[in-house]
């Protein structure tokens, strides 16, 4: 029964921690190449096409890496369920800050033609790879070592480290962008921020290296109750929540990068100065990063499902308002339509969910489930939402469709939440569990 206690106040403070810094790092590099993507990729690898056309071949590569993450929540998955969660954690974490620095260092299309974006597509393939395994892992260190009544608020301290790493690679970009002529940053100056995950790879170790395995998992370790294959357990054991962990993300996923990296082109189309954007970005997901614990603390009061609910309604009404402040191309108003879109409607899905899908799934084969509805979503949403916004406004002409494609989006997971349980306060250890398994276990 001890083991079944949260963890001290400190190591449990040192627990979230390792979680934000872990998530910040780890996102920081795959958030990189979204706002290259928008702003330099287009023209320094995919120089022979008309600039839409560009932007459409960056974010196609960009999608890639989206379609690479269920490869890396499967492996990561599967091997999370079977050795341990940290072990994964510590390998994504090498992988992604290897990689994006290899970016950093990448020859042009002008340089080496084809091969620039042969080698683009395939680096960013291999960051896919990892973050896919990385998000579920970062979860469960958290959750599965919470006080179950406060589950909520410290699950989504450790997802803020999401908005901190989109902070911390716009604010690079903008930084330099600002600070450098257009033919330096062109030149040399996009290579910086890819540079620096060399660095921040090294401050993730440490963190990491000194968090020990969760509770949740040492329990399934003693019971002897690993499975041999984790992710067709999940699928077998809990067919519903593999559903709605997919559901549920489309919304969030997807507006998410409409309202991250879409926004960055059609912002531009529009006049608006590209530092406007990029402060409005930096200062939603500031503000994101402080509401995502509030909204993670409402969920333990009144359940994920609605706070969860309310976010995904929110995003459905603000899709028209959001664009039309846009167009204003007044910098207030824009920075106003990022910031609503993303610590509220963004904010109060993302704060619910990291708690949410953990208690979806039983202990033996979380994080495979986790991973799996995850990531499959990731494709289809965020990865997809970019080049689908890009495409309706380069056949259409308007942002009419891209509004109602993002409606879409939130009536999909809002049906999606009609079918999932409330699952707020959960003993993560019961879950998938009959009571005779748990009535011979407390006889032990």
């Amino acid at each position: 029964m001890a083991d079944s206690l949260p963890p001290p106040r400190r190591s449990m403070r040192r627990i979230v921690l390792a979680g934000l810094v872990g998530n910040a790092l780890e996102w920081y590099d795959f958030f990189l190449y979204g706002t290259a993507a928008a702003t330099v990729f287009n023209k320094l690898f995919f120089p022979a096409v008309d600039p839409i056309a560009g932007t459409i071949a960056a974010f196609g590569t960009y999608a890639l890496g989206f379609a690479a993450r269920p490869i890396g929540g499967l492996v990561f998955g599967h091997f999370g369920d079977r050795i341990g969660r940290r072990a994964m954690l510590v390998t994504t974490l090498t992988i992604m800050g290897l990689t994006t620095a290899l970016v950093g260092v990448l020859p042009t299309y002008q340089q080496i033609g084809l091969w620039a974006p042969i080698l683009l597509t395939v680096l960013r393939v291999i960051q896919g790879i990892a973050v896919g395994g990385e998000w579920g892992g970062g979860v469960l260190l958290i959750s599965e070592n919470a006080d179950p009544r406060k589950r909520g608020m410290q699950s989504a301290l450790g997802q803020s480290g999401v908005s901190v790493g989109f902070v911390l690679s716009a604010a690079v970009f903008a930084l330099l962008s600002g600070t450098t002529s257009p033919a330096a940053f062109q030149s040399w100056g996009w290579r910086i921020p890819f540079l620096i995950g060399i660095v921040l790879l090294g401050v993730g170790l440490v963190i990491r290296l000194n968090v020990l395995e969760t509770q949740s998992f040492r329990q399934v370790q003693q019971r002897r109750e690993t499975e041999r294959f984790p992710v067709l357990a999940a699928i077998r054991q809990h067919p519903r929540a593999v559903v709605v962990s997919f559901g549920a993300r489309l919304a969030e996923n997807g507006g998410s990068y409409i309202f991250l990296v879409f926004v960055l082109t059609y912002a531009n189309q529009l006049g608006i100065a590209q530092w406007v954007t990029l402060v409005g970005v930096v200062l939603g997901e500031l503000f994101e990063a402080i509401a995502m614990p509030f909204w993670g603390a409402l969920t333990d009061r009144v359940g994920r499902r609605p706070v969860y609910l309310a976010g995904a309604i929110a995003m459905i009404v603000w899709a028209v308002p959001f664009f039309a402040l846009l167009h204003t191309r007044e910098t207030v108003l824009v920075w106003v339509a990022l910031v609503v879109a993303n610590a509220v409607c963004h904010g109060a899905m993302i704060g619910a969910q990291a708690s949410f899908f953990s208690e979806l799934f039983g202990s033996g084969v979380r994080y495979s489930g986790v991973a799996l509805g995850h990531e499959l979503a990731s494709v289809l949403a965020g990865g997809l939402s970019p080049l689908i916004a890009t495409v309706l406004l380069a056949w259409l002409g308007t942002w009419w469709p891209i509004a109602a494609y993002l409606g879409l989006l939130g009536l999909l997971t809002v049906a999606a939440l009609a079918y999932a349980p409330e699952t707020a306060a959960r003993d993560l250890d019961a879950i998938g569990r009959t009571d005779a398994e748990r009535t011979t276990e407390l006889a032990r």
